[in-house]
Order: C-alpha cells, then structure tokens, then sequence
C-alpha cells in the first residue's frame, strides 16, 4: 500500500520512540493504535530491530486479542513493560436506551480526549469497561459523567479487573479452491470472490495484525483474519481434498 504523508509522519513517531528506548536505556510507547497503525508500526519495527540495538518491543491493549493497542520498546534489562493503562468502568442506569460503543467514543472525544488515548471500549449490560492511558483518569473521573445524554456512575480499576464479554461465535464449515487469501475471505465473511479481492486490494484486510497487500497470499491453519468493518475469524481448520480438488476448512467467525 502507498504511504500517505500522515503514514509517514506517524512512522516516523514510532521511530522516535525506538531512538529514545536505545538511546535513553528506558521502556518508551506510543499512544493506541488502529489495526492500520499497527500494522504499519510492526513493520517498521521488524526492520528497526535487526540492527543489534539490546531494544525489544510488542504491542498490547490490556488484554489478549484487544483490537487497540500500543506499541511498546523495551531495553534489554526489563522482563516485562509496566504499561501506562488504566481501565474506567462507566455504570449505566439499567432502565433506559441501552448506550453503545458509539455512545461511550463519542461522549470522550466530545471532552476534547484524543482518539490515540482511548483503547478497547467493551460495552456490557450494566454499562462500559474503558480501557485508557493512565494519565487522563483522573480527568476523567472528574468531567466524565455522561454518554447518549445517560449519567454514569465512574470508577477507576487495575486491568486485573477488567471485564471482558464472552465471545459469541459460529462455525463455518466449506470447501476453498486453495487456501489463497481472498478465497478464505470470501468463506468467512460470506462474500463474493471479487468482492473479497476488492476488500483486499482497499486494505481493509489484515492477517496476524498485519495489513495483507496481495490477493493471493497463503493463510495458514491458526491465521487470524480481520475484515474491517465486518470482524474477525480464524482459520480454525485445514482439512483434506475433495474428490474435485478442493479443500476443506474450519473457520470461527465472530459475531
């Protein structure tokens, strides 16, 4: 995919970042990231780190499989990133229109908070579990008090609480002509073969947190595969032929 200026700029952040981590000999971060960023950012890390610089680094949004996440850079005497995360659970009244994610981001941004400050919001019956950079939850504590014109009731807890919703999903079971990418996109997400490719081509598409360029890139038993704007899924299995040489797969869709 061609680098737009702000794909650039933002890469030359992360550059930063890993200049200040092996230069200053301390664990540096970015802010939240998109699945884009993110993808853009491990690339550019991938090549930062072949030099020997003792730098090491990883992305995390407070839990596993987050969608957001940071880019950390770690020198070689830390173990394990101290994260800069807190988590905000937003309690909404149980009578009254349930509020969504779309609720809960636009009350913070309407605050003036930026985007790259706000990590997974995970929405449950009861209200929101926000997960954010440590340094504005006090702010919020103090000025957040509503989403969707519904008052919340906020406090403040250690990721160790956070909760995270049961995942809901489905089992697809069907035949690829190959394990081609856009063929496997076309079975997860119940798509045309064009318009799977189309998705592709667009980079909408992302495998292992990376951003696929080619329609037919091989996925692997194990990939995680994201449309965007449509969700994830797994190719959960890899089977054998058909008598029509095609093969079987196994996909989990979340839904």
């Amino acid at each position: 995919m061609e680098l737009t200026k702000e794909d650039r700029m933002f890469l030359a952040s992360v550059e930063d970042k890993f200049r200040q981590c092996a230069g200053q000999y301390r664990m540096t971060y970015t802010g939240f990231l998109d699945l884009r960023a993110r993808s853009l950012a491990e690339k550019l890390c991938r090549e930062l780190t072949r030099g020997d610089d003792g730098v090491r680094y990883g992305f995390s949004g407070g839990y596993d499989d987050a969608e957001r996440v940071l880019a950390f850079f770690l020198p070689d005497y830390m173990e394990e990133p101290e994260l800069p995360l807190a988590v905000i659970r937003a309690k909404a009244p149980s009578a009254g229109r349930k509020l969504t994610h779309r609720d809960y981001l636009g009350s913070l941004t309407g605050l003036g908070i930026k985007r790259e400050m706000i990590g997974d919001i995970l929405v449950n019956d009861a209200g929101a579990d926000i997960i954010i950079m440590d340094d504005i939850e006090d702010f919020l504590l103090m000025n957040y008090s509503q989403a969707g014109r519904v008052s919340l009731e906020l406090s403040a807890l250690p990721l160790s609480e956070l909760s995270i919703p049961e995942a809901r999903t489905m089992m697809i079971k069907d035949t690829v002509a190959s394990l081609r990418l856009d063929n496997v996109i076309s079975s997860a997400f119940k798509l045309s073969r064009a318009k799977a490719s189309e998705a592709i081509r667009s980079g909408l598409v992302f495998v292992n947190g990376l951003q696929a360029e080619k329609t037919d890139m091989k996925v692997d038993e194990g990939d995680k595969l994201v449309l965007r704007g449509k969700g994830k899924a797994y190719l959960h299995e890899v089977g054998n032929q058909t008598r029509k040489d095609r093969t079987y797969v196994l996909i989990e869709r979340y839904i």
